[in-house]
């Protein structure tokens, strides 16, 4: 499944969330480090949701 994610510049690097997951964010020192950041988020995310229905 794909998610959309929104990068902003801050003053320490970018920010990375994800407006489909509420509260799924996480932010980097670069572009690149924000998405990795991100998409690990996602997968945490996405991870618990799994767990708590079982």
């Amino acid at each position: 499944m794909k998610y959309a994610v929104v990068q902003q510049r801050t003053e320490e690097g970018f920010s990375a969330g994800c407006p489909g997951l509420p509260g799924c964010w996480s932010q980097g020192a670069t572009e690149k480090e924000a998405l990795q950041t991100i998409r690990a988020a996602i997968r945490q995310y996405l991870a618990a949701g799994r767990d708590s229905l079982l």
